[in-house]
């Protein structure tokens, strides 16, 4: 059976999975949800996922939801088939720290910079130019750190790209239409890391979808 990603081709999340399904090479179905129908709060979907967000994910009899959830078991389970996404033995650890800092100190500053700079303004409300400048300090203290690691690392979690890289990419992306883009610009290890893996062939194929739209 063919696995199945519902969500949205604009959605960070389900641009999440797609990335690691492109990366592996895999045959998928696309399932769009639309999210101005109130579709994702339906029965139908909150047996994919309860709390009615997503993306959701089937292959075979097997459920999940939580894009991060999602790609590790992508990369897990499908070891053997394209990029190899996780490292073996204790790098695989660092790779762990790593997801976790994208998750817990990337993600939740650039979804309010996001909020602010792009979803505001497209629903007519006023961006709060003191919460953007709160986030944006915030948020180079974080890639201060960033630069630090990718001196000493080709990769967050290792010399090779895995998911504590391929998790970024939605967000960054995003985020380079907005000013934001100055604070990875301003740091060179930062910034040719994210030329690095902005320029992966399976993220050119999640971009090709959603500029389809």
């Amino acid at each position: 059976m063919v696995m199945k990603v519902y969500g949205s081709v604009l959605s960070t999340a389900t641009m999440r999975v797609f990335a690691a399904l492109y990366e592996k090479d895999l045959e998928f179905e696309f399932v769009p949800v639309d999210l101005r129908a109130g579709e994702h709060k339906k029965e139908h979907f909150l047996a994919l996922n309860p709390f009615g967000q997503i993306p959701a994910f089937e292959d075979g009899d097997l459920k999940l939801f939580e894009s991060r959830a999602i790609s590790q078991y992508i990369a897990h389970v499908y070891a053997d088939k394209g990029t190899p996404l996780v490292c073996e033995g204790k790098p695989m650890a660092t790779v762990g720290v790593w997801l976790d800092v994208e998750a817990h100190q990337f993600e939740p500053l650039a979804l309010k910079l996001r909020r602010e700079l792009l979803y505001k303004p497209r629903s007519g409300m006023a961006t709060d130019a003191a919460v953007v400048e709160e986030t944006e300090a915030k948020l180079a203290k974080v890639l201060d750190v960033y630069e630090a690691r990718l001196s000493q690392s080709k990769y967050l979690g290792c010399d090779c790209f895995t998911l504590a890289d391929l998790h970024h990419l939605p967000a960054m992306t995003t985020l380079m239409g907005t000013p934001v883009k100055k604070l990875f610009g301003a740091r060179p290890k930062v910034s040719a890391w994210l030329a690095d893996i902005s320029a992966r062939p399976a993220w050119a194929k999640v971009l090709a979808m959603r500029n389809q739209q």
